[in-house]
């Protein structure tokens, strides 16, 4: 196929992970798409690096058209995975093992510093953004996850993440061809019942997932069915207290090991050891990762305890996005060039972060800043059910610049007058107060696991 970058559009599976490394044999550079994104932002991303060509299923697009996704105006740039198989002789399966048993001197060299993937933002508050991670990226990140979980030689993993997610791609497809990790791998992550019965099939030890999605495989599953997981490595959002509860009902005997990531940083940041996990903390740096935490306004270091924006350097940091002129990521601090996580953390005397919101998901009211995560925090508690059916409620402003209102989306029924007095309970004044109240079927959700947030601002 011609072209320097190829794009890969498949789930959590072994197909994608052979196409990725297919994709890097051939001396081309995969492009991983996000389809949850929906047509627009997929186009976006294509036409942002020249992409002419996806690697998919067929039986993936068919899928996605029954769930309302229509991907017709990309028909011409699809290459099916199943029409390739078919095309393949026996001679030319027979040729290809035994080049792979008999020399590694097919294999391309490559520098550290040559892009292994391309992944895209969320596209969860603007337009995604092309994120380049090299060799190096990965590898060290790569090489610090073993400080936080000790892997055992019969230990196996279950693998629901798609690799168009940092974390995904990290964990699920890179660190088990590195380590020789067994893996499982299931391409719906939605599908809870269906990987319950895989972690017992398989004897998984540990899982890796999104609180959303761990928490739909917890309700859904018995504890017979769960007996083998040692640990489940929690990331992509903060993960709430409702998830702590069910897990630690439905497994007890696991470790909930929560994290913090962004694609820019080749996905982990920070993590809690499966050793010493401090729940509702996202633990501690990763080894390779040099950080600090400043004042929003003053742009001096914090105080111990107190939350600031998350600045951080290392390895596994990327270079910068592609084709793109926007506002740069980095910032100059201390004399040193750090990126810009946008993310607001706390440290404690032991070194140990917590997550409090991102700075973006902070509205000012009344000249005060109001914290949307936080509100969220106080409101779902009331909420949350027994089943797997994911988010219950989402709270976004609107866009005014000074004083917008705060509205409450929600899959249960309630009103203003119920939701302001949990509000006021919690000790949260007037100006946290719920302005409107807009019942949904279900909260939008993206492919990561996050709450789709710029979905619920076009719904204002």
């Amino acid at each position: 196929l011609p072209g320097v970058y190829i794009g890969i559009m498949l789930p959590a599976s072994v197909g994608a992970t052979i196409c990725y490394l297919a994709s890097l044999f051939a001396g081309k550079t995969p492009v991983m798409l996000n389809w949850t994104v929906g047509s627009r932002n997929m186009v976006h991303s294509l036409n942002l690096l020249g992409v002419k060509h996806v690697l998919t299923a067929q039986a993936l697009v068919t899928r996605l058209a029954t769930q309302g996704t229509n991907l017709t105006e990309m028909n011409d740039r699809f290459v099916f995975m199943e029409t390739v198989a078919k095309q393949v002789s026996l001679v030319s399966k027979l040729r290809a093992y035994a080049a792979s048993r008999l020399s590694w001197s097919c294999l391309r060299n490559s520098n550290r510093t040559d892009i292994a993937v391309i992944l895209f933002t969320s596209g969860s508050e603007s337009l995604p953004k092309a994120v380049p991670l090299s060799h190096k990226n990965i590898i060290a990140n790569i090489r610090d996850i073993p400080s936080k979980v000790v892997f055992r030689e019969n230990d196996v993993m279950i693998s629901i993440l798609p690799p168009f997610h940092s974390f995904g791609i990290t964990t699920a497809i890179v660190l088990p061809l590195c380590i020789g990790l067994r893996t499982v791998y299931h391409p719906n992550p939605t599908e809870a019942p269906t990987i319950a019965r895989l972690i017992e099939e398989y004897k998984v030890s540990i899982a890796v997932g999104t609180p959303t999605f761990l928490n739909g495989i917890a309700r859904a599953s018995s504890k017979k069915q769960l007996r083998t997981l040692r640990a489940a490595i929690s990331g992509a959002e903060k993960c709430p207290a409702s998830v702590y509860q069910v897990i630690n009902e439905r497994c007890p005997h696991m470790k909930l090991l929560e994290g913090y990531g962004v694609t820019e940083c080749s996905s982990i940041v920070s993590a809690n050891t499966e050793k010493a996990p401090r729940p509702y903390t996202i633990g501690t740096p990763m080894p390779s990762i040099e950080h600090v935490i400043i004042d929003v306004n003053t742009r001096e270091k914090v105080a111990e305890n107190k939350a600031g924006i998350l600045l951080v350097r290392g390895p596994s940091v990327f270079a910068g996005y592609l084709n793109y002129d926007g506002k740069s990521p980095f910032v100059k601090y201390d004399g040193r060039k750090w990126y810009n996580t946008g993310d607001l953390v706390s440290e404690d005397t032991d070194g140990v972060l917590t997550f409090c919101g991102r700075l973006k998901r902070f509205c000012k009211i009344g000249g005060e800043m109001i914290s949307l995560p936080a509100i969220e925090e106080v409101i779902a508690p009331h909420f949350a059910g027994d089943s797997d059916e994911g988010p219950v409620i989402a709270v976004e402003a609107t866009s005014a610049d000074e004083n917008p209102d705060l509205v409450l989306f929600t899959i249960k029924d309630t009103d203003r007058a119920t939701v302001n007095n949990y509000l006021r309970d919690a000790g949260l004044g007037g100006l946290h107060n719920i302005r409107r109240v807009i019942k949904l079927d279900e909260i939008p959700i993206l492919g990561t696991g996050k709450t789709d947030y710029l979905s619920l601002k076009r719904m204002m």
